[in-house]
């Protein structure tokens, strides 16, 4: 097998990603965690932004896991992506209605080819009820 000409630059987690007339993307929404008043959530839309260096042409998926990884949130359908010599791809990913039914570090997988390529974590959180609990005691 030979060795991939690939280099994942990025991986941006959104609300939706529009395709601007220019051809550039439009980020709504970025995130680095999602913090819920309760669970389980479902979110209508979750977009997933990877930005690929090298050169080649690639078969792209992306699973969502529960933080115990027994459990597939969302997959993807393969999508393919081609990196012109010097360029770079950018591989956009949309999931519609996914729940995510606890708390934790969920695992985002990045397939490449059918093989993981990479893992990115997003944490899933539901904050206190009483934030000030912790300065209540100085009062």
């Amino acid at each position: 097998m030979s060795e991939l000409n690939l280099n994942l630059g990025y991986t941006i987690f959104c609300e939706d990603v529009r395709v601007e007339a220019s051809q550039h993307l439009s980020l709504m929404g970025v995130f680095h965690q999602i913090v819920v008043p309760q669970l389980p959530i479902t979110m209508i839309k979750f977009g997933i932004v990877t930005h690929w260096t090298g050169q080649g042409q690639y078969l792209s998926e992306v699973r969502i896991l529960t933080p115990d990884k027994m459990q597939t949130v969302a997959v993807s359908q393969p999508a393919s992506f081609e990196i012109p010599p010097g360029g770079y791809s950018d591989n956009v990913t949309v999931f519609v209605n996914t729940t995510f039914p606890q708390s934790g570090a969920y695992v985002v997988q990045i397939l490449i080819n059918s093989s993981l390529f990479a893992e990115k974590i997003l944490p899933v959180l539901v904050p206190e009820q009483n934030p000030f609990a912790e300065i209540d005691h100085i009062n």
